[in-house]
C-alpha cells in the first residue's frame, strides 16, 4: 500500500502543526504548544486512517473510532490508538483545556515526542 496524495496532504498538516507546537514551545507557551501538539497528532492518525480505509474523519469522535476499528482489523496498530487517547487526554484535554499543564517539563517531552507518533503513522501508512 502506498501513502495517497490526500494521506499525503494530512501528513504534511501534522507536520506543520508540530512545527508550529515547537515555536510555541520555544516562546514558552506550553498551553498553546500542548493544543498544537494534540493537533499534530489527531491530523497523523487521520493522516493513517485515510491511508488505510480511504475515509477522512472530520472530528475527534470519529477519529477515535477509525483507529478503534482499525485496531479490530488489525492488532499491531493498537499501540497508536492508545497513544493518541493519552495525547488527547494530556494535550488536549488536561493541559489546554484545563490548565493542568504540570509537571512541565513532562507535558514539554510529550509534546517534543509528538514527532515519533507523526512518523510511527506515516510508517504504518505506507505498510
Amino acid at each position: 500500500m502506498t501513502i495517497t496524495d490526500d494521506a499525503a496532504r494530512i501528513f504534511a498538516d501534522a507536520r506543520s502543526m508540530y512545527a508550529a507546537a515547537m515555536e510555541r514551545l520555544a516562546a514558552r507557551d506550553i498551553r498553546d504548544a500542548s493544543e498544537k501538539a494534540w493537533c499534530a497528532a489527531k491530523r497523523a492518525a487521520d493522516g493513517l486512517i485515510v491511508a488505510r480505509t480511504g475515509e477522512e474523519p472530520r472530528t475527534s469522535t470519529a477519529t477515535s473510532g477509525g483507529l478503534r476499528r482499525l485496531v479490530a482489523t488489525d492488532g499491531t496498530l493498537a499501540p497508536m490508538r492508545l497513544r493518541y487517547q493519552e495525547m488527547q487526554a494530556t494535550l488536549h484535554g488536561e493541559c489546554f483545556y484545563y490548565g493542568l499543564c504540570d509537571p512541565v517539563e513532562e507535558t514539554a517531552i510529550m509534546i517534543r515526542e509528538t514527532i515519533n507518533y507523526i512518523e510511527d503513522a506515516e510508517r504504518l501508512a505506507d505498510n
